[in-house]
């Protein structure tokens, strides 16, 4: 069970979270978790340079240990990188130590403040120790690109029927969603361009709080 569009509540309980960012400009910030892995994430690069778009990866620590020339890419074009734990752990099933040892192992893989928990999962405990030099990311949009129980059109729809001024929205760049990802990004992509919208990475995000810190 997830929820396509984060309802406003949620964003109001975890303030502290950053789930889309105000501005006026037609600009959504598109990002993309899980990986990096060749068979997906270089035809993401590939596409948004066609369209002139800029992106934020949610990286997990031991594929970019792997595949480290994919993450210099994704560097060199431009884009953000964000820390996703080392091996995709549940916050929630795991002990605050253990979790922030993971993120921290990611670390040394992924310089960056910031970060997003796996399945949108963090106790307490964990977000309260992480925040201290972290940003953490969150989300307005989920795609459903992971579910296998709606169809490459239900995910179109859902991001297109969803978005809006200043929309943080998910996709992964992963296997799991491989086969969804390749019929719905050049669709939203060209539907976004079309309506005169950008796609912005976070990286003004980063510098605003690396320069807090």
């Amino acid at each position: 069970m997830y929820l396509v569009k984060t309802p406003p509540l949620i964003k109001t309980i975890f303030s502290d979270y950053i789930w889309n960012i105000e501005t006026d400009e037609k600009e959504v910030f598109l990002t993309f978790d899980d990986g990096p892995i060749p068979e997906v994430t270089t035809w993401i690069l590939d596409l948004l340079k066609k369209f002139s778009f800029k992106a934020t990866f949610f990286c997990v620590g031991e594929n970019v240990k792997k595949y480290p020339e994919i993450l210099r890419r994704i560097i060199s074009e431009g884009h953000s990188i964000g820390n996703h734990t080392y091996n995709h752990i549940n916050g929630w099933l795991t002990d605050r130590e253990t979790y922030l040892e993971n993120v921290a192992k990611c670390d040394q893989y992924v310089d960056t403040p910031l970060f997003r928990p796996p399945y949108g999962k963090m106790r307490p405990g964990q977000a309260l120790s992480l925040k201290s030099d972290k940003a953490i990311i969150m989300w307005d949009v989920l795609s459903g690109d992971f579910d296998k129980n709606i169809s490459s059109e239900m995910c179109l729809e859902n991001v297109i029927n969803n978005f809006e001024k200043g929309s943080i929205i998910v996709f992964h760049d992963s296997i799991k969603a491989e086969q969804k990802l390749r019929y719905v990004l050049p669709e939203f992509f060209k539907h976004l361009s079309d309506n005169g919208y950008k796609s912005s990475d976070l990286k003004s995000l980063v510098n605003n709080y690396a320069e807090a810190f």
